[in-house]
């Protein structure tokens, strides 16, 4: 079966509808990460300079970029652990079996997740010039793609999880045991040139480390006195970016069509 836009557009607004009402996940998936970036920012800005970690910026600016991924995967976790209590509440069985597909429930399901963590990002976006880094128009839209297409993937990474897993302290511990790694060789807190050879290479193989760079690369477009150091070209990380996105959708929409609706 094809998607259906219409059934797909009820779904995401039933995402974010839901998503409002929760404010203490809302400001729980805002929060956390602000407060990473405070106290290990921050904290580490006068001692800690990683091996390979550009010269013309402090650690602050350096660990901003991954804070900002670090929003939307927490938004992405608290948007798609809604599948699980959706099984639990019979909401899910419910649209299972109506007469549309499994994709068009997912891909609901994804913008709906990926809105939401946008939404989030954005507001982030905004304590930019507290790391020192100025945003012209361009690196404000630059950074906004890169950011809904890091949040579609994650978004559909956490679906591909939450359709299989029937508790949501079983999603928690898997979640917690995918995503927090995969963030943390992405890039995010140390540079993969600083590393050891053996995790520089896992973290080459990494699809965030390219959405990582990507969307460093987006918010340093009105700093060019800063020097971003050996991160992969926007001509390899923005296909890899939207492969992979690609990729997490079709594996959710797979996961989806073959699980049942009881």
């Amino acid at each position: 079966m094809s998607i259906v836009p219409v059934q797909a557009a009820t779904l995401w607004w039933r995402e974010i509808t839901r998503f409002r009402r929760q404010r203490s996940v809302i400001i729980g998936s805002l929060v956390q990460p602000l407060i990473f970036w405070v106290l290990i920012g921050w904290g580490f800005r006068a001692s800690f300079k990683p091996s390979g970690m550009p010269a013309g910026i402090d650690y602050v600016q350096y660990f901003y970029p991954g804070v900002i991924m670090l929003v939307l995967l927490f938004t992405a976790i608290f948007a798609t652990i809604q599948t699980v209590e959706d099984r639990q509440a019979g909401f899910l069985q419910g649209v299972l079996v109506a007469p549309i597909s499994r994709a068009t429930v997912i891909l609901g399901q994804a913008l709906g997740g990926t809105t939401l963590a946008l939404a989030q990002g954005l507001i982030f976006l905004a304590l930019a010039p507290l790391a020192g880094i100025a945003l012209s128009l361009s690196a404000i839209v630059t950074t906004a793609m890169m950011m809904a297409l890091i949040a579609f993937a994650l978004t559909s990474i956490g679906l591909t999880i939450a359709w299989r897993i029937e508790s949501t302290r079983g999603f928690h511990l898997i979640m917690n045991s995918i995503l927090v790694p995969i963030w943390f060789l992405s890039g995010a807190f140390f540079p993969a040139n600083g590393a050891p050879s053996w995790l520089a290479w896992v973290m080459r193989i990494n699809p965030l480390t390219y959405q990582m760079a990507a969307l460093r690369k987006g918010l340093y477009l009105a700093y060019p006195a800063a020097a971003i150091g050996a991160l992969p070209p926007f001509s390899l990380s923005i296909p890899v970016s939207i492969g992979f996105a690609i990729v997490a959708f079709a594996v959710a929409s797979r996961v989806a069509s073959r699980t049942s609706a009881v």
